[in-house]
């Protein structure tokens, strides 16, 4: 495996090198388009936009840290100059990222250990198997045993990866030209800003810990849902220590019956959306590395260094323009996508085309009855909502996204994902409008949950 560049030198001189090379390759084609036909410059404005894709996909997925990162998050932002039948092989390059983390050697990682922990593994750790367990973007994750007996997962980043995430936040201003081309409506100085201020956060393990924590007593004892535990004394900024949970991971879960994949899929479901309207935290890492199938029946989720608190005011504002779609009213719809910060010149919308749009887009979530979901159904929703033979294609272009909304769309756009990757079916209108509108459960999962949040309070 290549190296992770650390300097900023090196890091910076990518980040350059693919802006500067693409900015020059993008005016050399505007510049020979003025000699071709129409349809021969949206065919090279195309192959262009495409050559540009693939190369922020290349350099980001390379250089690993915030700048894989980034590449992972703008995976679930349409990029209009994409074409379209590339459109989503693109977006899946960009997601792919997260699966294609770097392999460090044991002695390096140790070293970050023993830096944090001090002394030495024995007096730590009854056994410690120094093959890793999982890789993500920032660390690598190991199996444990402590001295009290306790079986445990540790976590630990990477050497020299917070010098180059640190880089690669002040650089992310750099990629803006480039993402602006592929997507001339959205708001990418404050899109970018928000990435700078998670991805910092994600880098920080105690806030990892302290986000995990909180998860933790939101979900103490619940029936369906299982956290694991913080082992506080022992967790730094660097490694992050928690209770050891073994479970079926997804790709097992996917060969289960269909009965067991539709459970899982709802609990899945109501643990990310239960999470984000009673604590107010849209979780922004729900991929399928992120799940386990527990014995007991429950679903363990892992990961909560991507995450964001929401203010009280935003989501209700979310969900008060989801009512406003679920209800056809065209005016509450243009209202709220306004208020929230969709549209960034409102006069220049029509309600009822607002409306539309996002009724198709949304089509599983905001329409009630019996649904199951397969990779090819959400593939094709998701080419409708931003791809250019959609009706609403023009006004998409024009719409931005609210940085407070980037992570709660990812969240959204994920789980959608993982729902049909399982080829689960529910009433996902019905079961959204449980949180949305607060009706009563509508399954006897929810009815389960019900029971366990009434003797909580």
């Amino acid at each position: 495996m290549p190296k992770i560049p650390t300097s900023r030198l090196a890091r910076t001189a990518r980040f350059g090198g693919l802006v500067a090379g693409q900015g020059a390759r993008w005016a050399g084609t505007q510049a020979a388009n003025r000699l071709r036909t129409d349809d021969q410059a949206e065919a090279a404005d195309a192959k262009r936009a495409l050559a540009l894709a693939d190369e922020l996909v290349t350099q980001l997925g390379q250089m690993k840290g915030a700048a894989m990162k980034l590449g992972q998050v703008l995976s679930t932002v349409d990029f209009d100059m994409v074409p379209e039948g590339e459109r989503e092989a693109f977006k899946e390059k960009l997601a792919a990222l997260r699966d294609d983390a770097p392999q460090v050697s044991f002695k390096n990682m140790k070293k970050v250990l023993l830096d944090d922990l001090g002394g030495s593994l024995d007096e730590h750790f009854a056994t410690f198997s120094d093959r890793p367990i999982a890789a993500a973007s920032i660390g690598q994750v190991y199996r444990a045993t402590l001295h009290d007996g306790r079986d445990v997962a540790v976590k630990v980043q990477y050497p020299g990866v917070a010098e180059a995430v640190e880089t690669d936040l002040r650089n992310a201003g750099m990629l803006l030209p480039l993402v602006k081309r592929l997507a001339p409506g959205l708001d990418a100085k404050a899109i970018l800003r928000e990435l700078r201020d998670r991805i910092g956060e994600e880098l920080d393990y105690e806030l990892e810990a302290q986000n995990q924590r909180r998860v933790v007593r939101a979900f103490r004892d619940h029936p369906l849902i299982r956290v694991p535990e913080v082992v506080t004394s022992m967790s730094t900024r660097r490694v992050l220590i928690t209770e050891f949970v073994d479970g079926l991971g997804f790709g097992a879960v996917k060969q289960l019956p269909e009965a067991e994949r539709d459970r899982f899929a709802e609990i899945c479901f109501r643990f990310f959306y239960g999470l984000l309207r009673r604590e107010r935290i849209a979780a922004g890492d729900p991929h399928p590395g992120n799940y386990l199938l527990c014995a007991d029946g429950r679903v363990c989720f892992l990961d909560f260094g991507l995450i964001r608190r929401m203010d009280a005011d935003y989501l209700d504002g979310e969900r008060a323009l989801a009512q406003a779609v679920i209800g056809g009213d065209a005016p509450e719809v243009h209202r709220w996508m306004s208020e929230l910060g969709y549209l960034p010149d409102p006069d220049a919308f029509d309600p009822e085309r607002v409306l539309g749009q996002l009724a198709l887009a949304g089509e599983w979530y905001f329409t009630t009855g019996f649904r199951r979901l397969d990779p090819k159904y959400v593939r094709n929703a998701m080419e409708i909502s931003g791809s250019p033979a959609s009706p609403y294609f023009e006004d998409m272009r024009r719409q931005t996204i609210p940085p407070q909304a980037l992570l709660l769309r990812r969240m959204e756009g994920l789980l959608f994902s993982v729902l049909g990757e399982l080829r689960a079916g529910a009433d996902w209108g019905t079961l959204a409008l449980e949180y949305i509108a607060r009706e009563p459960p509508s399954t006897e999962l929810g009815r389960v949950e019900a029971d366990w949040l009434a003797v909580r309070s």
